[in-house]
């Protein structure tokens, strides 16, 4: 007897038919003999409907309230999912982030991972109980509710297959598993049966939407196997696991877009030493994410930085480097919000050289402009023209025949 970590989303959980759909397949885990963990969302758009109502209340609410709130989403989630399953003949028993033991920093709204005490869930479990915790949450040494960012419920069911040592975490969405790119963008695209730790934290952090990349990141530290599957059907949907027990031949494994891009540049800053760093140290403290950057000489001895972050992140961003264009007596900054990014990804990449020259083409070949490049052992990532993000990305997925298996 194993134990299974299986996830659900909000569209899993949408509603009461969804939870006994949900329900159904979480005991016939069970039935195979299995130890269970089940690891849920709030139900359909309901965390959205709560960011919207917070705002009628207050333009401005506080990280904490905001946690506070935030959180009785999954609650709702976890008691009605104990409830389905119980009433199926079942023994069943819903946790919250602090009471199955997640330990977070005190970050509200990013919150962390530092430890999870597993010794209430392996009691239960050893009854026989099956587990249903609330995902996207945890609590502080402090006893304060924190969440783990959009997304989390995926990082609370890997980092609890960790710590569990469960022998796989299924991670049930709306999908049958991790394509080449958006089918809905290519429909020729195709489904991988297996893809790599690497593969898929690029592939995650460079805009697909199927895992969040923290999870990945959980998952490669601690091998965690990953099985990303729909929830609608009992088909195989694909692997996430180590590359070295994969095949290595695939070149370009499938190509990422990410339409949630602000790119900023600060013109005419001083050549200097320290320049950079203060720049990137004052974002830094804003807890603002950055991901391309790029410096070119201007003339004599100043430089234009540019750099990307997320548009949800952009306000702040804009607000800092205002601040930084006067202290460093910059010539003024540009800020533009209809870019994308587009990447092609593959393990193989590393030992291919001209991938990114064929990338260049067959953007070229398309009539796309590149604003900005990124490289990685393997990936390469490219700024574009936001209304060109769909020419590109069909341009790639055909140049590098992804289609083919």
């Amino acid at each position: 007897m194993g134990i299974v970590v299986q996830k659900f989303g909000g569209t899993s959980v949408a509603d009461p038919e969804c939870i006994k759909r949900v329900a159904k397949k979480v005991i016939q885990c069970k039935q195979q003999g299995n130890d269970v963990v089940v690891v849920v969302s709030a139900m359909g758009r309901s965390t959205n409907q709560m960011i919207a109502l917070a705002k009628e209340i207050s333009a401005n609410p506080s990280p904490r309230e905001m946690d506070m709130l935030l959180t009785t989403g999954e609650q709702v989630t976890i008691s009605l999912m104990a409830m389905a399953i119980e009433d199926l003949g079942y023994k069943a028993m819903s946790f919250t982030g602090g009471q199955a033991g997640i330990m977070t920093d005190e970050f509200f709204g990013k919150g962390k991972i530092r430890s999870i005490d597993t010794q209430r869930m392996k009691r239960k479990l050893d009854e026989g109980v099956i587990l249903v915790v609330a995902g996207f949450q945890g609590m502080t040494t402090d006893g304060e509710i924190t969440t783990l960012g959009r997304g989390g419920s995926d990082t609370t069911a890997v980092a609890l297959a960790a710590a569990l040592q469960a022998d796989v975490c299924e991670i049930y969405t709306d999908v049958d598993g991790v394509y080449t790119t958006d089918p809905r963008v290519v429909p020729e695209a195709r489904k991988l049966d297996f893809i790599s730790y690497d593969e898929m934290l690029e592939m995650a952090s460079l805009g697909a939407a199927v895992l969040q990349p923290r999870s990945v990141e959980y998952a490669k530290q601690y091998d965690v196997k990953i099985h990303v599957r729909s929830s609608f059907h009992d088909q195989e949907g694909t692997i996430v696991r180590e590359v070295s027990k994969m095949e290595k031949n695939v070149i370009v494994n499938g190509i990422a877009f990410d339409t949630r891009v602000a790119k900023i540049t600060i013109n005419g800053v001083p050549d200097i030493p320290g320049v950079a760093m203060a720049i990137f140290k004052r974002l830094a403290k804003e807890n603002i994410n950055v991901d391309m950057i790029v410096q070119s000489n201007h003339k004599g001895e100043l430089n234009d930085i540019s750099f990307t972050v997320s548009t949800s992140e952009s306000k702040m961003a804009l607000q800092v480097m205002e601040e930084l264009n006067v202290e460093l007596k910059a010539q003024g900054i540009a800020f533009d919000d209809t870019v994308s990014k587009v990447s092609i990804v593959g393990a193989g990449m590393q030992s291919n050289p001209g991938v990114a020259a064929k990338m260049f083409e067959a953007l070229a070949e398309a009539d796309v402009n590149i604003q900005m490049i990124s490289t990685s052992e393997i990936k390469v990532s490219c700024i574009i023209a936001r209304d060109e993000v769909q020419t590109a990305v069909k341009a790639l997925h055909q140049k590098f025949e992804l289609e083919r298996k």
